[in-house]
């Protein structure tokens, strides 16, 4: 197992505690690797996580350097995306405030009024609701895992892929971004302007010269 992958892993983690992505254990992240995965564990709060805490799994077992350490309780939901999605490589929830905030009012981030997440995101709709740790939540993100990178989880957080952790990482900070200036053009009384659909169709278009990796739905729009 890639050292790298441990390191990598703690430091991610240690960002979403800064940036307040979760309270107290909330959250978790995973890495697929060529042997198998690594994974945060449960129980522990993503501040104070160290490369002994990360766990290992691999050939149906799991283990870490720190004793009674297991993988996270939701560690089923990533396994759901990986088998869904040859091209996933990390994954990552959390409960990113302004993110979650939609996700628990069961409202869409279905328009298209940001230049850069329109390019990187496109629509990110609301999964229905499934109980945490269950084969629910597997099912209920698989069928939109095969048009979408990021997706809302109901009265849940948040969810991003990427074909490393870095760009899991960068979409969750784009989504959590995109959710906070949509709340704040709210508060204000306005209304987001949508950028025209021919405008949209060239901003999709343009993925392609920025090597932009992943699903992506285009200028549709899921009203889940």
């Amino acid at each position: 197992m890639s050292k790298s992958a441990l390191i990598e892993i703690v430091e991610i983690a240690h960002k979403m505690s800064r940036l307040g992505w979760g309270a107290a254990n909330d959250g978790n992240i995973s890495i697929k690797t060529e042997s198998g995965f690594v994974v945060t564990p449960s129980g522990i709060a993503k501040s104070e996580l160290t490369e002994d805490d990360i766990v290992i799994v691999q050939d149906g077992g799991y283990e870490s350097v720190s004793e009674n350490r297991k993988p996270s309780s939701e560690f089923k939901m990533h396994i759901r995306c990986y088998s869904e999605r040859d091209d996933v490589g990390a994954v990552i929830h959390a409960h990113p405030p302004y993110a979650t905030a939609f996700a628990i009012a069961g409202r869409a981030l279905d328009d298209y009024s940001l230049m850069e997440t329109v390019l990187t995101l496109g629509s990110v709709p609301v999964t229905p609701y499934a109980t945490p740790s269950t084969d629910e939540v597997g099912d209920s993100i698989a069928p939109f895992l095969q048009s979408h990178d990021a997706l809302l989880l109901q009265n849940h957080g948040a969810l991003t892929v990427g074909c490393d952790l870095a760009t899991a990482f960068a979409r969750m900070e784009s989504l959590e971004h995109w959710a906070k200036i949509l709340t704040h053009t709210y508060s204000m009384g306005f209304t987001p302007k949508e950028i025209p659909r021919r405008e949209i169709e060239r901003l999709c278009s343009m993925r392609v010269r920025y090597v932009l990796t992943g699903r992506h739905p285009g200028y549709r729009k899921y009203n889940s």
